[in-house]
């Protein structure tokens, strides 16, 4: 399986647990799971962008991605503690 499709099967897979976890009423794991899925994005973008020439755009997506990455860590010490 090549790396592109994995992280379309991991984004799918972020993306419909998120949708349960907003329908089950456990907005905190759906918070944590969107901060999964945009962490996941935004790096498939910044790749993305970086394979098309646009090196600016790449690194902006990769500092949100960086950036999404810390607050999944965050809100997951808030849930756990």
């Amino acid at each position: 399986m090549t790396q592109k499709k994995a992280s379309v099967i991991g984004i799918v897979l972020l993306g419909v647990v998120t949708l349960f976890f907003v329908v089950r009423g456990k907005l905190d794991l759906a918070i944590l799971t969107m901060m999964a899925l945009f962490t996941l994005t935004n790096a498939s973008r910044a790749k993305s962008f970086k394979e098309q020439g646009f090196d600016k755009e790449s690194r902006w997506m990769r500092y949100l991605s960086i950036l999404f990455a810390l607050s999944f860590v965050v809100v997951l010490l808030l849930i756990v503690f």
